[in-house]
Parts: structure tokens; C-alpha cells; sequence
């Protein structure tokens, strides 16, 4: 059977649907309708509809959607249904801000080490920081199924190839400089200044408008 291929929009738009939906269920909400997500979520009904339908069937006509299953269901296919170990690379600002993040930990993202040239300068209360000569002992005997990129660029794709011959087939980059390595490894770029050019695009767009 030939696999269904899912746009890369679609994808896009599922963590704004599980995050919709577990604020939902905080609230106590049992049952939604596409209309009431499509006005959250400033998508259309028949969008929420046609992208849920691209993974089965989780409503019914006249009910809804029960918004526990719902929630449970875009976990598992977010791959949120279990727990991942991660590593950061890099313990600069940015590197830092990631490490002391909370939110990562109750979604099942634990953050077990950071490695940097200069550990003594960085203070971390929980996590501990460690010389970027250990990585390879600490990945030999460490499962990690994350790899967070938070160096220069100059570093980047180097310290993505350390861990990617350990078996870490996932990298989250927030370097400035994009990383590929082919399809066996999922790489996620964060260009943060890609992402701040999109908004004065929008903002000189309404201002013409």
C-alpha cells in the first residue's frame, strides 16, 4: 500500500491544533466543532476538516470532535506520546535560554547535558554543563534522540556530524547556517532572522494596505 504523502503546510499546522486542543482540555472542554478551531486558530472549517481527514476519522457529523480524543490522537502523531533525550551543544545565549525552559520537560523533552568549550562560565541549576571533549564518552554511553545546535555557524554542521555518527538522528538547529544531511536524519533549521524578515514583510503589507 502506497504511503500518503502529507504537505509540508499541513504539517505545519498540527502543533497549532494539539496546542489549541490541550488548552481546550485544560478548560474543561469535552466536545469542539471545525468552526470553533477554525475561528482560534484563523484557519477555515473545511481546512480543519480536509487536514484532520488526511489521518483518519476523529469526529462525526452533528457531535464534533471529543477534544481528549483528539488531543491524544495529534500527540501521537506528533510523536508526542512518548519521551525524548536531548543534548545542547553550544552554551551561549541562546543556548542557555533553551537549557532553563521549562515547558520542554512537561511535554517530554528532557534535556540531559550541555556541552561547550568553556563550561566553567556557564552557571545551570539542574542540567549539568559539560567540556565539549567529553561529548563523544558521553555519547557512547548515553541514548540521546535529540541533538540541540545553539553554536556559531562556523561550528555548526561539525558538532551536527559528532553526534550524528553516535546514532542521534534528529538535530534542532538554531545556528545560522541551514544543516541537511540527507533523509536519514530529521533536521529542523530555526533561522530566527528569517523569521523576523517575515514579519516586517507582513507589517509593510498592511501598511500598503
Amino acid at each position: 500500500m502506497e504511503k500518503k504523502i502529507i504537505s509540508g503546510a499541513v504539517i505545519k499546522r498540527l502543533p497549532r491544533y494539539y496546542n489549541c486542543l490541550k488548552e481546550l482540555s485544560i478548560d474543561g472542554i469535552q466536545k469542539i466543532s471545525s468552526n470553533v478551531i477554525s475561528e482560534k486558530l484563523n484557519v477555515t472549517a473545511s481546512q480543519v476538516r480536509q487536514d484532520f481527514s488526511n489521518f483518519g476519522e476523529f469526529g462525526q457529523q452533528g457531535y464534533g470532535y471529543d477534544v481528549e480524543y483528539l488531543k491524544n490522537q495529534m500527540a501521537k502523531i506528533l510523536g508526542l506520546n512518548k519521551e525524548y533525550s536531548a543534548i545542547i551543544i553550544g552554551g551561549g545565549n541562546i543556548g542557555k535560554a533553551l537549557a532553563n525552559y521549562q515547558g520542554f520537560k512537561s511535554e517530554g523533552f528532557n534535556i540531559l547535558a550541555v556541552f561547550d568549550i568553556c563550561p566553567e562560565n556557564i552557571k545551570l541549576k539542574n542540567i549539568p554543563v559539560l567540556n565539549i571533549d567529553k561529548l563523544k564518552e558521553y555519547l557512547q554511553n548515553n541514548k540521546i534522540d535529540i541533538c540541540i545546535i545553539a553554536t556559531d555557524k562556523e561550528n555548526a554542521k561539525e558538532a551536527a556530524n559528532k553526534v550524528i555518527k553516535f546514532g542521534v538522528n534528529a538535530i534542532w538547529n538554531f545556528a545560522p547556517v541551514e544543516l541537511y544531511f540527507g533523509d536519514n536524519v530529521a533536521v529542523e533549521n530555526i533561522n530566527m532572522s528569517a523569521s523576523l524578515f517575515m514579519l516586517t514583510y507582513n507589517m509593510k503589507s498592511r501598511l500598503k494596505n
